[in-house]
């Protein structure tokens, strides 16, 4: 049902009542003023980007956004990053996360690295997504390159097929992880250079492009440009450990099991 009605609007102020939604998936949609009333269940996910949350009655947005503070401290530095400073002092732990992750990734199997965890992106696709945030956000917004996009970028789910093609992107790729990780570094790369070299004047600089064209028509400060790009490794850093997590604790449990079953198959030799 999720794929039969994707970008329909036709559930814009529609009541639900007395009916069995276990399993529902809402994904990459527009909730606000979404309710659930009366409802029961055993296990409730949400994940998004919520300006307000309320649970029985009580507002638990203070709270969660705490707590992924917590769990989390370079969300803190992403969103509060104001000078050039703060700006490096962020993308200093940015990379810092990303070099243990990635040290941590590779020793999974490769296949493992294009697993996807319920859904969500597997680790080889997170990393081309963060790869197209960065061309489009530096390479293209900031930098104004003349080819800022690589074909492995992937974009949020939101974008049309036509318009990633129109970037030249290759979103049905399929990829090794050293493959992406040969311009993703590049990139990353761009992004110390200019964090290096920011001034207040260079922050308050407005762009002479938007990050694409699927963007609104508005005006783009570089410093609005390098935030997106600090955040979006903040939140998909995130959400890559949590999955790593899985994946580790799954190939664990296979690894337990696989002693036992080698030892049943093996040809028993003289006594």
């Amino acid at each position: 049902m999720v794929s039969e009605y994707a970008g329909s609007d036709q559930f814009r102020g529609a009541r639900v009542h007395l009916c069995d939604l276990t399993g529902l998936e809402i994904r990459d949609c527009e909730v606000s003023g979404l309710k659930i009333v009366d409802c029961y269940g055993g296990e409730v996910s949400l994940g998004g980007d919520f300006e307000r949350v309320v649970v029985n009655d009580v507002d638990v947005t203070a709270y969660v956004e705490a707590e992924l503070d917590r769990r989390h401290p370079v969300r803190v530095l992403a969103r509060n990053a104001a000078s050039p400073g703060e700006y490096r002092a962020a993308w200093d732990a940015v990379e810092t996360l990303w070099s243990a992750t990635l040290e941590r990734a590779r020793r999974l199997p490769e296949a493992a690295l294009h697993e996807r965890v319920d859904g969500e992106w597997s680790f080889v696709e997170t990393h081309r997504h963060l790869l197209f945030a960065a061309d489009a956000w530096l390479g293209n917004a900031v930098l104004e390159e003349a080819a800022p996009y690589h074909p492995l970028g992937f974009p949020a789910g939101g974008m049309p097929p036509e318009e990633s093609a129109k970037l030249g992107l290759t979103v049905g790729a399929k990829p090794t992880l050293d493959e992406v990780l040969a311009p993703r570094l590049a990139r990353m790369a761009a992004m110390r250079r200019v964090v290096d070299g920011l001034t207040e004047d260079a922050l308050d600089r407005v762009c002479g492009r938007k990050p694409a064209d699927p963007y609104p028509e508005q005006e783009y400060v570089v410093r609005r440009c390098l935030k997106v790009v600090l955040k979006e490794e903040a939140e998909h850093h995130r959400y890559a450990v949590r999955d790593l997590g899985v994946l580790e604790a799954g190939l664990l449990e296979a690894g337990r099991r696989q002693p036992f079953a080698s030892a049943c198959t093996r040809p028993i030799g003289p006594l």
